[in-house]
């Protein structure tokens, strides 16, 4: 067990239909991140491309994870020493298609990726016409001096099967990119997914969206116990909070919830 805290930031901007201008953000807001003593930075959903409504450009604009977002955001993490995490447009085997991933960098390239598992059919949209569901294999995670980070993409906050699949991998945070359309009670569900995920698993969580008019903002990092820590409002901002390992295992003692539990998570096929 580390005694260290980890900078954990979580950076919510919206992204357009210009790549050049999105990274030019991501840019602003990790180096403003890491300025405030983050380690870890966290972006939304959708950070290399996005437009609304989806269009036959989504799948043009989808890169590989070796493409140039990638390297743009290695090249970055590189330059101010920090892990980044993003949402990407990648490549399917559908080129008619694309999938929605979740990257994450260092200085050397991607430690860790994440393809969204449940798709957003739900609300009156059907992201299922333009995006291939990710399969389910083992989750991947990357550790920043030994603290463990899962990551998550923005509808699977609502299966808390997910959370615990994560939580099973040692994790002590779980990141969750976004895109959390605005609507009736959309906030408060944001919000409540977010602290019922921190506590079910004794972890902390962070999740990163674009702010209004098309999400709700509110990007937020929740600890273990449930309690908000850090956020951000309506603004392209960047907030920071700290992840200690220490506090995820003091948390566990009081309340060893994972512990006890008496069911296991089982993929269906």
């Amino acid at each position: 067990m580390t005694d260290a805290a980890i900078g954990l930031a979580v950076a919510q901007f919206a992204p357009s239909a210009d790549e050049a201008a999105n990274l030019e953000a991501i840019r602003s807001l990790a180096t403003r991140a890491a300025a405030r003593g983050a380690r870890v930075v966290l972006f939304p959903e959708y950070s290399s491309y996005f437009v609304d409504p989806f269009d036959d450009s989504l799948s043009e604009h989808a890169q590989p994870l070796d493409g140039r977002f990638v390297t743009a955001l290695t090249s970055l993490a590189g330059e101010l020493g920090i892990h980044v995490v993003a949402g990407l447009v990648e490549q399917a085997t559908d080129r008619s298609r694309v999938r929605n991933t979740v990257v994450a960098v260092d200085g050397d390239g991607v430690v860790a990726a994440y393809r969204k598992l449940h798709l957003y059919d739900a609300f009156g949209q059907r992201e299922s016409d333009w995006v291939e569901a990710g399969e389910i294999t083992p989750p991947e995670t990357f550790e920043v001096d030994g603290a463990r980070f899962a990551l998550m993409t923005c509808y699977d906050l609502r299966f808390p099967e997910v959370a615990r699949t994560l939580a099973d991998t040692g994790a002590h945070a779980v990141l969750v990119a976004a895109e959390w359309v605005r609507g009736p009670l959309k906030e408060h569900h944001w919000r409540t997914l977010l602290h019922a995920r921190a506590i079910e698993n004794t972890l902390y969580v962070a999740g990163a969206d674009h702010p209004p008019p098309l999400g709700v903002g509110t990007s937020i990092v929740i600890d273990p116990q449930g309690v908000q820590i850090a956020g951000v409002g309506t603004a392209t901002d960047v907030a920071v909070a700290h992840v200690e390992v220490a506090a995820v295992e003091r948390v566990r003692r009081l309340n060893p919830a994972l512990r006890l539990r008496r069911y296991d998570v089982v993929a269906k096929v």
